[in-house]
């Protein structure tokens, strides 16, 4: 019995101290938005020959909140917000089939693999229909080159799609 309670102690030990080493590992979401932050201008698909679609990023409400802005022909497409709720960092996307998914912060994002996994969504009758499930970012060391990443999950399944970016 003795010897039992003493494997528990260690095992409980070890357990915590593994959770408190990950915890401090977590790259905190301040610190994430800082560095979404600094995609601030405007982007374009590589080795693009033409100027019919373009994403912009820009600051709002005293640098509080990151707007992503979709330009497709001279109109805008879609919008996706950024900003930070508490101890997370959440994504607000407003698409033009008319739903708007919230995302939040992944557990597993770092400062240059930005992750968004779906919380929930505002005027989506079913989680059957199209929205958008996923939303990521790798930043490269070139500050001007970036790969955003998506996936839309409806009906007929999970489609995902990758922009590689260059700064305009």
């Amino acid at each position: 019995m003795k010897r039992l309670i003493s494997l528990l102690s260690i095992s409980i030990f070890i357990l915590s101290t593994s959770i408190s080493a990950s915890e401090n590992d977590k790259v905190d979401a301040s610190e994430i938005f800082s560095q979404l932050k600094s995609l601030v201008g405007v982007w374009e698909k590589e080795g693009a020959t033409d100027s019919n679609f373009a994403i912009s990023f820009e600051l709002t409400a005293n640098d509080t909140t990151l707007i992503e802005i979709w330009k497709y022909k001279g109109r805008k497409h879609s919008l996706t917000l950024y900003h930070l709720n508490g101890r997370s960092l959440m994504a607000t996307h407003y698409c033009p089939q008319g739903n708007q998914p919230r995302l939040i912060l992944s557990n597993d994002a770092t400062l240059n693999n930005i992750s968004f996994n779906y919380f929930d969504a505002t005027n989506l009758e079913s989680l059957e229909d199209s929205h958008q499930h996923t939303l990521g970012f790798e930043l490269y060391e070139s500050s001007d080159q970036i790969l955003r990443k998506e996936t839309y999950l409806s009906k007929s399944g999970e489609k995902g799609s990758d922009l590689l970016l260059v700064r305009k």
